[in-house]
């Protein structure tokens, strides 16, 4: 019997001694799993924390922003608009992400494409946000997408179609925003069915000075308004030549687009309402001039016009390309007498203006005057995609669609005008 009990002893004792190899196998195994957790954070600090608190994503109460087409530094449009988000200036807006096909790709060794690099990289490493070549890399929305399609007006049918199905809640589109009344048709069309707002980049209709100049037009009996539009091209056939190309949907549909919307939007101007339409001949000028290609294009470089409506309204339009930078508005009384004019930019925004040219002494002129209004208009487009504020004031693509058919009803009869 002893042998047994000295077996079961035995027996006994190993799995005792199994056991407790198996707890502490166990507790070392957690305690190791601990330390190689802890041991990874320290390790990995800056993977992890870039990735959990990226400079710009969009948080609650923010729109998501993609901007569709960014253009050249200090000369695209698309660029200053990034500029502008990305420094902070628009509250409600995240700018996440850039899609810039160009140059990120086949024009990424040419003009501009260095220049473009350097600055995608800085505001990479500075801001996060992720430069990409199409719509279709984006993921899926974390926070409200509003897409700023500011790239080549023959684009913006397929972009907007790509921006909705992407997953944007509204879309910001810059104008004319077709190169034509029936592709901004389709366009708004396709939008309503989709349930899509699309608002207009038509800054001047929440300019100040466009403000100011109909509230005291509205005090002056039988008084007159006049939009003076300036650009600031050297007056010489070359540098015509290269903006009439670079522009060639035309001045009405380009430069002077913005008038012909406050027109729509504020004076009843529509192409059943217009009674009649005629040309300054003393201030005009049409010339046909070649572009960096060869290529001829006729177009005004600088045209004043004054419309008549069927319901008792009249108005005046003046642009220039060659006129410098600053824009204004003008009231005359019924003997024709000037009684007042505002600028843009006024004294308060010039000092506005100083600052942004010494900070981007390279940039457009323009883009320092409106500089105000380029705010305000993407605020207000953010602030209605993040929480479904009205955006007042802005122009819907439906102002855009009458207002392109406006433009497209003057140019041939001014141009026969000028003959």
């Amino acid at each position: 019997l002893l042998p047994f009990h000295q077996a079961a002893v035995i027996l006994l004792l190993s799995l005792i001694s199994s056991l407790v190899v198996i707890i502490v196998a166990t507790m070392f195994a957690t305690a190791f799993s601990h330390l190689s957790k802890s041991a990874f954070t320290v390790a990995r600090p800056a993977a992890t924390n870039k990735v959990l608190t990226r400079a710009l994503a969009a948080t609650a109460g923010q729109a998501e922003v993609v901007l569709v087409g960014c253009g050249a530094p200090n000369r695209g449009m698309g660029w200053y608009h990034a500029v502008q988000m990305l420094e902070g200036r628009c509250p409600s807006a995240s700018l996440d992400y850039i899609i810039e096909p160009w140059f990120l790709g086949p024009g990424s060794t040419g003009p501009g494409g260095p220049e473009f690099a350097e600055w995608a990289d800085s505001s990479t490493s500075k801001y996060g946000t992720k430069f990409i070549t199409s719509v279709a890399d984006l993921p899926t929305p974390e926070q409200p997408r509003v897409a700023l399609i500011s790239g080549r007006t023959a684009d913006n049918p397929r972009l907007l179609n790509e921006c909705i199905d992407a997953g944007c809640k509204c879309i910001y589109l810059e104008k004319p925003g077709a190169p034509t009344v029936k592709e901004l048709e389709e366009m708004k069309s396709c939008a309503e069915e989709a349930g899509i707002e699309v608002l207009m980049g038509y800054n001047k209709n929440v300019c100040k000075y466009v403000r100011k100049t109909r509230e005291f037009a509205e005090t002056i009996p039988g008084s007159h308004v006049t939009f003076v539009s300036n650009n600031a091209y050297e007056n010489t056939p070359e540098s015509l030549g290269e903006c009439f190309e670079r522009n060639a949907e035309g001045m009405l549909k380009n430069m002077a687009i913005h008038e012909l919307a406050l027109l729509v939007s504020f004076y009843d101007v529509s192409v059943e309402n217009i009674e009649s339409v005629e040309a300054d001949k003393e201030f005009s000028s049409m010339q046909t001039l070649p572009g960096p290609s060869g290529k001829e294009f006729t177009d005004f470089d600088k045209i004043k016009f004054t419309i008549k409506t069927k319901t008792g309204k009249e108005v005046s339009v003046a642009a220039d390309r060659c006129g410098g930078t600053d824009s204004y508005a003008t009231v005359t009384d019924t003997d024709g007498e000037e009684v007042f004019r505002y600028w843009m930019p006024d004294d308060e925004d010039k000092a506005t203006v100083q600052t942004l040219q010494a900070k981007y002494p390279t940039a457009m002129p323009y883009f320092f005057t409106q500089d105000p209004d380029y705010v305000t208009v993407k605020e207000l487009a953010a602030k209605f995609t993040a929480t479904g504020e009205e955006a007042e004031g802005l122009a819907t693509i439906g102002i855009a669609v009458e207002t392109l058919r406006v433009a497209e009803y003057l140019t041939p009869l001014l141009m026969e005008q000028l003959k």
